[in-house]
């Protein structure tokens, strides 16, 4: 079965005081691929995922997803995405169970059914078990699988994850890396990962995208990549060899 496009952007364009931040962006996100969205500190990634989740406007061209305009229907489009910021906020007085019933009011989740999305989601993060410890004690690598089940409580089907392994341990960084890659094939979930660690986003990512100066320079699979950019097929390459090439040469 042919996948399906769940988000495509169409000469995608912000300005702002006159400096463009995205300039001309074109890029399809297809249904349950997890795609690495690559490029240096204000590149344009995060202005990107913002016009996506329709919190601010484009200046020109046009965004769809999920068959939805964000800029004239972002409330729908929220309700179908999951973000997972670079720094998670919590109450810290809360235990798990506290802070998955405050985010399942906000969405208007009836309090059954967030009970039953709550114990699934904690018991599918690893965190059931220390699910009545105040979120203060929490390490950070909890802290960020508690961000994830509060994604899942939502039940999206589009997650947006910026650097989700930031500040973590090794041990922790690949078992966040191995949730996000289960997730992806048990739900079908499309996950867009912002990163600077590129070898975990080659270690999971089924393409990725490079955007330097407001511009998407690459897209496409890494083994798509490394021809086009480094001449190689079988042999051993790394996504850091393909992006630092680019971002040389842009």
């Amino acid at each position: 079965m042919e996948a399906k496009t769940i988000i495509k952007t169409e000469d995608l364009t912000k300005i702002y005081n006159g400096q463009v931040a995205v300039d001309h962006l074109s890029f399809e996100l297809m249904e349950g691929e997890v795609f690495g969205f690559l490029g240096p500190n204000g590149a344009g990634k995060t202005t990107t995922l913002l016009m996506l989740l329709g919190l601010t406007e484009p200046s020109s061209g046009q965004a769809r997803v999920l068959d939805v305009d964000p800029s004239r229907d972002p409330i729908t489009v929220k309700t179908q995405i999951g973000y997972l910021q670079e720094n998670m906020g919590f109450y810290n007085e809360l235990n798990a169970w506290q802070m998955l019933d405050f985010v399942a009011d906000l969405n208007a989740i009836p309090a059954e059914e967030a009970r039953v999305r709550s114990e699934e989601a904690l018991k599918t993060v690893g965190l059931y078990d220390e699910a009545n410890k105040r979120i203060g004690a929490y390490s950070r690598g909890m802290r960020q699988r508690l961000g994830i089940a509060e994604l899942l409580i939502k039940e999206p089907k589009i997650v947006f994850m910026d650097e989700p392994t930031l500040g973590l341990d090794p041990d922790a960084t690949n078992r966040m890396m191995d949730l996000i890659e289960r997730l992806c094939k048990e739900r079908n979930m499309t996950v867009l990962l912002s990163s600077h660690m590129l070898h975990l986003v080659q270690r999971i990512c089924h393409r990725v995208g490079i955007m330097i100066k407001g511009r998407l320079v690459a897209c496409g699979p890494l083994e798509q990549l490394a021809k086009e950019k480094l001449g190689v097929g079988t042999e051993a390459y790394t996504l850091e060899q393909i992006y630092m090439k680019y971002f040389q040469e842009a």
